[in-house]
């Protein structure tokens, strides 16, 4: 496996979250009520693995690699850009999240950052893609390895990331993700 494949595997991840992003969004928007601990488990999500996992992969490393070859330039601060505002929409829904578990109505808030999320990771996520298109064909198969290997020595990432992927299951099994909303209302 390549460094490539993995940020492309954290991209599926990211998209089942995605979907269930947008489903809560939805729902909230309709008056439908979601588990404040399941909202929690949302932005701990978003917070500990796009941010502390997924970026610092690109930014600390894949992004450094490509760009020593002076290509992709433009790219890769766009990239450092949206990874600044995603991190800040981030901490609007753990402090709305946070705000409604100490008894303030932000739901209307968390349904419009959660969207606002979900239209960021819909968009970032398919110019990453192509950038990964276009950094393969520079890439050295020892570079993608040397950083594949990054990945892989940080036990606790990984443990973590297996734990995220768990709590993304969990999610997915949930009544209000899977259309059982009458009992949610």
């Amino acid at each position: 496996m390549k460094a490539t494949d993995v940020l492309r595997h954290d991209h599926g991840e990211i998209q089942r979250l995605e979907k269930i992003i947008i489903k809560c969004s939805q729902l909230l928007y309709n008056g439908i009520k979601v588990p404040i601990k399941d909202l929690e488990q949302i932005s701990l999500i978003i917070s500990e693995f796009l941010d502390a996992i997924h970026y610092s992969r690109e930014e600390n490393s894949y992004f450094a690699c490509v760009s020593s070859y002076g290509i992709l330039q433009k790219e890769i601060r766009t990239f450092l850009i949206e990874h600044e505002f995603s991190r800040r929409i981030s901490q609007k829904i753990m402090m709305y999240v946070q705000n409604l578990k100490d008894g303030k109505e932000e739901t209307e808030k968390i349904a419009r950052f959660l969207r606002t999320y979900s239209i960021y990771l819909n968009d970032h996520l398919a110019k990453e893609n192509k950038f990964f298109d276009n950094a393969q064909k520079v890439l050295s198969k020892e570079e993608e390895q040397a950083m594949f290997d990054q990945f892989q020595s940080f036990v606790l990432i990984t443990t973590k990331i297996d734990e995220i992927i768990k709590n993304i299951d969990y999610l997915e099994k949930q009544s209000w993700f899977q259309n059982k909303i009458s009992e949610h209302k």
